[in-house]
């Protein structure tokens, strides 16, 4: 149906040229405003959902792209060491490429390197440039003046998740997004508009509510409904913050004196095997490169960013002042006993440490992406099963209403 509009006929070019065609009239102007209108219409929401995609590919990506800059800046370290240059030389002309894939941090680093601070100095400027326990591990091997010998421990640190984690971690993400919010938005409509209409039809014929709609009712008189599904998505979306922004973060939300971030990382069965992991790699570079036990498990536990990591370490270098073997005074670190097993069997092992101990982090790798890929799949379902209960009840209710009034109006 053609849009009726008065508007003079040469206001506009296109359609004056419209109106000059053989046989235009108003009705011709109307029908190309309205065509016209519906191409704009048509690319701007193809813009929206071109930006919605493009916002979901980075959103997600996000955390792959922080560690495969950690492991690009990893390589060029290791090759501007290879050829005999020190870290801030290596930095320096990789930022006179000015490369884009290196990250805006890149470049802040190596402007604070170039205002005459060391590496060290410069990764605590700017801690965005790499993950702390990559940034931990590399300000220890300069105190140490072996930037090599930490390396592979940062590549143990930045070890690939199997895709099936990956994409368990991307549905939790894409739920979290899109459909929670949307079936919330549904169940305020219906608890707000809807349901008080039921009752209201019902009360005013004097109709007594069926059980499971008074049940209902009830829910939706105390908010009980929409304040849990505001709890479920407030939860889960602090989660997948702490996944989109990393580390740095987590750190936001830690309180001073009181490291709660650090502890509820330690609670966190996979977090907790990945924080052994970063200690038993970092605890064996430094043993392959001589350095003293003490001094080793020092830096390990700082290598590992965690306070409560931190913290067992200072009961392992108390253990040690007293006269404990290091096997022995690394149960502290371990409650289940392996790491004292694996590093007993490491001190006897031919090749190094990290060699020796390379299956035991390859078992925290495994336990690791089991505990997350499971966590992350039993939370989604059990969300989704929760909605879909909360679904169901309300259609229910809402049914059984409208079969309870067509009865009594088919039976006057």
């Amino acid at each position: 149906m053609c849009l009726k509009m008065n508007i003079p006929l040469y206001s506009l070019p296109l359609l004056g040229m419209i109106a000059n065609f053989p046989g235009g009239t108003n009705d011709d102007v109307s029908a190309a405003i309205a065509v016209l209108l519906r191409v704009v219409l048509f690319v701007f929401s193809l813009a929206i959902w071109s930006g919605l995609i493009y916002l979901i590919h980075f959103l997600f990506s996000l955390p792959l792209r922080r560690a495969e800059r950690a492991r690009l800046f990893l390589d060029l370290l290791e090759t501007g060491l290879q050829r005999g240059q020190s870290a801030e030389t290596m930095i320096l002309s990789a930022a006179k490429s000015q490369d884009r894939t290196l990250g805006t941090h890149f470049f802040l680093l190596a402007a604070q390197i170039e205002s005459g601070l060391s590496f060290a100095a410069a990764l605590e400027k700017v801690p965005r440039s790499l993950p702390p326990s990559i940034s931990a591990m590399l300000q220890a091997g300069e105190k140490l003046g072996n930037l090599q010998c930490v390396l592979p421990a940062c590549r143990e640190t930045l070890r690939d998740r199997p895709a099936a984690v990956r994409s368990a971690v991307h549905y939790l993400i894409l739920f979290v997004l899109f459909f929670s919010p949307v079936f919330l938005v549904v169940l305020v409509l219906v608890t707000v508009f809807v349901l008080p209409k039921f009752k209201d039809v019902f009360a005013g014929m004097g109709m007594p509510l069926w059980s499971p709609a008074r049940f209902v009712f009830g829910l939706e008189d105390s908010h009980i409904l929409v304040g849990l599904e505001i709890i479920i998505l407030i939860l889960m979306a602090m989660v997948v913050m702490v996944y989109i922004g990393g580390p740095q973060f987590a750190r936001l939300c830690q309180i001073r004196n009181f490291p709660i971030a650090d502890w509820i990382a330690w609670q966190i069965p996979w977090k907790q095997k990945r924080l052994q992991r970063i200690f038993s790699a970092m605890l064996g570079a430094l043993l392959d490169g001589g350095v003293p036990e003490v001094e080793a498990v020092r830096l390990a536990g700082n290598a590992t960013a965690n306070e409560i990591c931190r913290h067992r370490t200072a009961r392992i270098l108390m253990a040690l002042e007293q006269g404990t073997k290091l096997d022995a005074a690394i149960r502290i670190f371990d409650d289940t006993g392996e790491f004292h097993w694996r590093l007993r069997n490491a001190l006897h092992a031919r090749g190094g440490f990290l060699k020796a101990l390379r299956g035991w982090h390859e078992t925290l790798d495994a336990k690791a992406f089991q505990q997350e890929e499971a966590s992350a799949h039993v939370i989604t379902t059990s969300v989704v099963i929760l909605n879909g209960l909360l679904v169901a009840l309300i259609a229910i209710s809402m049914f059984g209403m409208l079969v309870m009034l067509l009865t009594k109006m088919a039976n006057d």
